[in-house]
């Protein structure tokens, strides 16, 4: 089967895709001093174009794993979260809190999203 690497470089790739399924991760890059709502809208945003660039959408996405630095955020996270999402079609998450590689950064998102037909074989 074949490995579908997406803007590949030396240290990632922008998705990676495997017997069918994507595996991509965001943080926000437009506004790293946005508070955790302005973070997760544009973590939502960039994930919405690395879906489309895998023949998906949002209502695909399988799981996600949210790496937050302050739980006294998670309220602002589940607002958006809660509000992006198709009723019946939130995946399963898991949240953890990390300390992550720029301090600006609140939110970390690693998605899973069944991509479309052309990425299966």
């Amino acid at each position: 089967m074949t490995i579908h690497r997406i803007n590949p470089c030396k240290r990632w790739s922008d998705v990676t895709v495997y017997n069918g399924i994507a595996h991509f991760v965001e943080v926000a890059e437009e506004d790293t001093k946005a508070d955790m709502k302005g973070q997760v809208q544009q973590i939502f945003a960039q994930a919405e174009q690395m879906l489309a660039t895998v023949d998906s959408d949002r209502s695909r996405i399988l799981s996600v794993t949210i790496y937050v630095t302050d739980f006294a955020n998670f309220d602002a996270l589940n607002k958006e979260w809660d509000a992006w999402f198709p009723e019946g079609t939130a995946p399963s998450r898991a949240c953890v809190k990390v300390e992550l590689a720029d301090p600006e950064l609140l939110v970390e998102m690693a998605f899973v999203a069944a991509a479309g037909d052309k990425y299966r074989d």
